[in-house]
């Protein structure tokens, strides 16, 4: 059979798993949940894989390449968000990146005792779900690496929504007032137009060749997302990203992870989340410590510098500083630094 053929025969599947992605996205908005568009769809499409799949044993089509494409267009968003504003401002991080680096060494022990001798998991799927940060990346450098593929997606996904309800959570206890995606914030600097959009057309192929020439760590997002932080902090680029574009992606990308849910149980998903639970709540509380200590003694704020270690979404995360009158750029400097620092570590180690 044709290949042509046999991938127009499947077009009904991805059909149906982005409408069941848009719907669960539009939904979870609706709801205010933090990362609507990615924990929505993604919530939506695992429950229909889940389902199908039980009935039928077969499990719906998506195809990888369109998921990489899109992981390789939030690379180069998160890659607007650096500025050569951002560069000055760097001698003065020297503590805490030093101190992130601590925190994500004991956050990766902790994360790989909690996965390896409480969940029994194998030592590779036990290390890449243990990674304190980068839910796409973990995903991506596990499934090279070998391991369980549906038991990372279902942990970092486990990692992402209770981070980012606990951290909106705790701020509402502590402010009163809503904070993140949920207060309406968003990313966009100003109106894209149709130079931002070209561009974005251009650096997304180029970036994900950069990242495979490179041999990078999840190259289909650190290429992209690398070669946008440099053109963006060099000045030589000050693109918007779109919000439309953004929410599409991380709609794209939530579905595609949905779909590979097909063969969990719902016993599965709840140990799963158990075991979220104790390694959110260890790596949270050694986040509280960190900015406990740092606090007094450089010029973040004891807010921002839990914002800056807590292991979620670099979005919702910024979204969240934003709310609270925080730089952004500085709590996504962080973020990004944090998942590079734990892409290396975790490739480091595993060889």
């Amino acid at each position: 059979m044709p290949m042509s053929f046999q991938i127009r025969a499947k077009l009904p599947d991805l059909f149906l798993v982005l409408s069941l992605g848009g719907l669960g996205a539009l939904g979870a908005r609706h709801l205010g949940l933090p990362l609507p568009f990615l924990l929505g769809s993604l919530i939506v499409t695992a429950t229909a894989s889940l389902t199908l799949f039980a009935r039928t044993g077969q499990r719906l089509w998506f195809p990888q390449t369109l998921r990489k494409t899109f992981v390789a267009t939030i690379g180069v968003m998160i890659g607007t968000t650096f500025a050569p504003s951002l560069l000055s401002s760097l001698p003065g991080m020297w503590r805490t990146l030093l101190a992130m680096v601590i925190f994500v060494l004991l956050a990766q022990g902790l994360g790989y005792l909690i996965f390896r001798h409480i969940g029994r998991y194998d030592r590779t799927t036990a290390l890449f779900a243990a990674m304190p940060g980068g839910l796409i990346e973990a995903i991506a450098l596990g499934e090279k690496a070998g391991g369980d593929v549906e038991t990372l997606s279902l942990q970092h996904f486990a990692r992402i929504v209770l981070v980012v309800i606990a951290i909106p959570g705790f701020f509402y206890i502590w402010t009163g007032e809503a904070v993140g995606s949920a207060a309406g914030q968003t990313l966009e600097k100003a109106p894209p137009d149709l130079l931002d959009w070209l561009a974005f057309a251009v650096l997304v192929p180029i970036g994900i060749v950069l990242g495979e020439r490179l041999h990078l760590p999840a190259s289909h997002l650190m290429g992209p997302l690398l070669l946008s932080a440099v053109l963006h902090g060099s000045g030589v680029l000050a693109l918007t990203g779109p919000t439309l574009l953004l929410n599409t992606a991380q709609l794209v990308v939530g579905a595609g992870l949905g779909v590979m849910f097909a063969r969990s149980t719902p016993k599965r998903l709840l140990i799963g989340f158990a075991l979220g639970s104790v390694s959110v709540g260890t790596v949270l509380g050694l986040g509280m410590v960190m900015a406990t200590l740092l606090a007094p003694h450089v010029s973040m704020s004891f807010e921002a510098l839990l914002i800056s270690f807590a292991p979620g979404g670099i979005t919702e995360m910024s979204l969240i500083a934003l709310s609270l009158g925080i730089s952004p750029v500085l709590v996504a400097a962080h973020h990004l630094f944090r998942i590079v620092l734990t892409v290396t570590m975790a490739g480091l180690f595993f060889r």
